[in-house]
Order: structure tokens, then sequence, then C-alpha cells
């Protein structure tokens, strides 16, 4: 199975509003990847074309090397989760999972309700007698036993209870181990994903100003801290980007790597570094439209 997502230089233009400028992006197969991006910073529309429900007004955008817009089969390769009111939804998971298996070939209603038992979810009781987070697991479940080779999650795991959403990111990555895919979680805040993605691309403002893998992303920054001291003389000349201070300790965020000479001399000096969490990063980032 091969499903290479090809974005070069698209833009995208809805009622002369430019929406999307000059996007190039190439997605892998087997790879989860974080899309991040403040509130109105496209990224659903980005998604959109990735999902043929528009067309780049500039650009190209291609799967396994075709224009997917009209192309029957090749959208048929795109699953695009959103979230769904189940309000008015008198049906339990465990119909609606054996009647998508009708119309989705791809589909796997075994693995769905296997799914479901294991976050605790009675795929016997109807979709509108269950909480909006239990809805949202549902939805966002579907997405994953429909096994289609470019996943898309756009926002649909902020209202689960936390221990749901945990399990399920879980159960994102068991999922695309065992069927590989391209996934693709769209969020406006990540706290608590740093361990899910591959690699994490950021929208700011229409453009993707980065895309690199978690690993790398994640050696953009750190947090030393210690006695005041040690800390200021540790930092000189760093790009220091905030301090704060409880009691003795003297904690600092600096923007820049660290390597292994750095690393020995704090440990020599007692100071502890730990890397910066995703959504810091991000927020550093998209706040100095350094990266």
């Amino acid at each position: 199975m091969s499903s290479m997502v090809d974005l070069t230089n698209a833009s995208l233009d809805i009622k002369k509003n430019t929406i999307l400028e000059d996007v190039t992006l190439q997605l892998e197969t087997g790879r989860i990847y974080g899309l991040i991006g403040q509130e109105g910073a496209g990224k659903t529309s980005l998604l959109s074309l990735i999902a043929s429900y528009r067309k780049p007004t500039k650009g190209a955008v291609q799967i396994d090397g075709r224009d997917p817009y009209e192309d029957k089969a090749l959208m048929a390769k795109v699953r695009f989760v959103h979230e769904v009111d189940y309000t008015e939804t008198h049906h339990t998971p465990k119909y609606l999972s054996r009647v998508t298996e009708r119309y989705r070939p791809a589909f796997d209603s075994d693995y769905a309700l296997t799914m479901l038992e294991g976050l605790g979810i009675d795929s016997d009781k109807a979709l509108n007698r269950m909480s909006k987070g239990q809805q949202a697991a549902v939805n966002a479940i579907f997405g994953l036993a429909a096994n289609a080779p470019i996943t898309i999650f756009d926002e649909v795991t902020n209202i689960m209870e936390a221990t749901l959403r945990e399990q399920f990111y879980k159960m994102a990555i068991e999922a695309n181990a065992h069927y590989p895919r391209t996934m693709i979680f769209s969020n406006h805040t990540v706290s608590g994903m740093d361990h899910l993605f591959d690699e994490i691309i950021i929208l700011d403002e229409s453009r993707v100003i980065l895309q690199e893998p978690i690993d790398r992303f994640l050696e953009r920054g750190f947090r030393v801290s210690g006695a005041k001291e040690k800390v200021v003389r540790f930092t000189d000349g760093m790009n220091v980007l905030s301090t704060h201070a409880s009691g003795s300790i003297h904690s600092v965020v600096v923007l820049g790597s660290v390597d292994e000479a750095d690393r020995k001399t704090a440990k020599e000096q007692h100071l502890y570094i730990e890397p910066l969490k995703v959504q810091e990063l991000f927020t550093i980032l998209t706040a100095t439209k350094e990266g």
C-alpha cells in the first residue's frame, strides 16, 4: 500500500481572501503527523485540500502522484474525521459499525467493537445516551477502523475525557502499526500529545512555517533550573526567553539546542536540563516567528 501525499506551492483563496499561501508538504505512509496552528490559521482548509473537498487556487495537491480532486478512487483513500453531533442518533455503535462495513469495504467492524470495548464503551448503548466525550471517542474509533490509507482527525479529541483521550492515542499508535497509513492529527493545542507524533507541522497565518521530525523539533528549546547565579552564568549568551523563580530555584527557558559539553557543564554545576513540551515550543515559535 502506498499513499504519498504531496502539496507543492499550494494556495487557497476564498472570496478574495487568502486562506492558505504557498504550502509545500510531503507526507509519508506509516507516519503520524501533528498539524498545529492557532484557531483561524487555516488547518481545516489545508486538510480539505488533502481530502479533495477543495481544489487549490494555485499549486498542486497529489496523492500517489495524481491529482485527487474529483478522482473517486483517490478520494476513497481519505477518511476525514471531524466532530459529529450524535444528539439525535438513537442507533448504537454496534449497529452503525455493521452498517458502515457494508458500504466501506475496508472498514473493520470487529476491530471497531474491540477498540470500543477496550475504552469501556458499551457498543449496545444508544449514542444519544452517551456523554459527549464518549460520542467523540466512538467517532474517532470509527475513523481508525476505516483503515483508510490517509486518516485525518480534525480536533476530534478535545471533548474526550482525559482517560479516554490517552487510551485513544495509544490505540491510534497501535492501529498505525497494525495497518500503516498516513495519519494526521490537527489541533490548536497539543498538550499531552507529545508522544503521539512522528513529525510536527506548524501552520501560522496561512503558511507552513515548519515541518520536521518530533525529536529534532524538541531539540529547539530547553529549560534549565538550579541556583540563580549558576543558571545565569550557564545561560550567558544564550537566547533566554523567560525566567521563573521559586524560592532558591531559578528556572529559564532557552530557545536553542544543548550539546553534550553543555550537559556535562550543567551536571557539574548541579543544574537540571529538561526539554520543552511540544505546546511550549509551538507557542514560542509562533510568537517569535522563528523556525
